[in-house]
């Protein structure tokens, strides 16, 4: 007997003549012209854990257009005015998954020709502000109480709280100047140093950020002097 249970001859080998499991599905697809189109999507939004439906779709278009960078998609709110009557089912159906759930819910659909159909839901992941304002959210709305509240807020995310983060209010007088790899969460302050070196050397000065297209070991002393790389 296997770890799953399964009965196996005395050798431990599957016979040659046991046949191949499979699974037959039926595909649906949002690539059949502009009364279809494809999504995804989360019951909140997952960033902030604000009450609002979030998430992206484009029309006349797979799956995988969504996710794979070709074409940009469109806020799931612009669907209302595409496509009212799916948008409103969608709507109700994940309302429906949520209270079901009592979770957020990341959720996949397709629409062919008008019809709606909803591929997948799982309970969607958050970040720890996130976290923490839909478990309080949901003990509000009576969905679950404080004790399971408590439990939905993992050690991980409880520790991004603790990281320093911008004024968001106060970032959009600022000018962008570019963007980085995700790592990790927090915000620094610094003078910019362009190798580990110069960073070393600034350090003595004041705060520093390490400016790198990508961090290597070699980069070592410049990280652990720097705020923020």
């Amino acid at each position: 007997m296997d770890s799953e249970g399964c009965l196996l001859p005395e050798d431990g080998k599957d016979p040659d003549d046991i046949g191949t499991a499979a699974n037959v599905q039926a595909m649906v697809f949002g690539n059949m012209g502009d009364t279809s189109g494809t999504g995804v999507g989360f019951t909140r939004d997952p960033g902030s854990g604000e009450k609002v439906f979030y998430g992206e779709f484009l029309m006349n278009a797979q799956g995988e257009d969504v996710v794979a960078g070709i074409r940009t998609p469109n806020p799931i709110a612009d669907l209302e005015k595409v496509s009212p009557e799916a948008f409103a089912q969608l709507k109700e159906i994940t309302t429906n998954l949520e209270n079901h759930y009592k979770d957020m819910q990341d959720f996949e659909f397709t629409i062919q020709e008008g019809k709606l159909y909803m591929l997948q839901t799982r309970n969607g992941k958050r970040t720890g502000p996130a976290a923490v304002r839909i478990a309080v959210a949901m003990v509000e709305e009576g969905m679950i109480d404080k004790k399971e509240a408590i439990m939905r807020v993992t050690p991980s995310q409880l520790d991004q709280l603790l990281h320093p983060v911008f004024d968001s209010k106060t970032l959009k007088d600022l000018v962008k100047l570019t963007t980085g790899i995700s790592a990790s969460p927090g915000a620094a302050v610094g003078r910019v140093a362009f190798s580990a070196e110069k960073a070393v050397e600034m350090a003595l000065e004041g705060p520093v950020l390490l400016v790198r297209k990508e961090t290597t070991p070699d980069d070592i002393h410049g990280m652990d002097v720097a705020a923020g790389f």
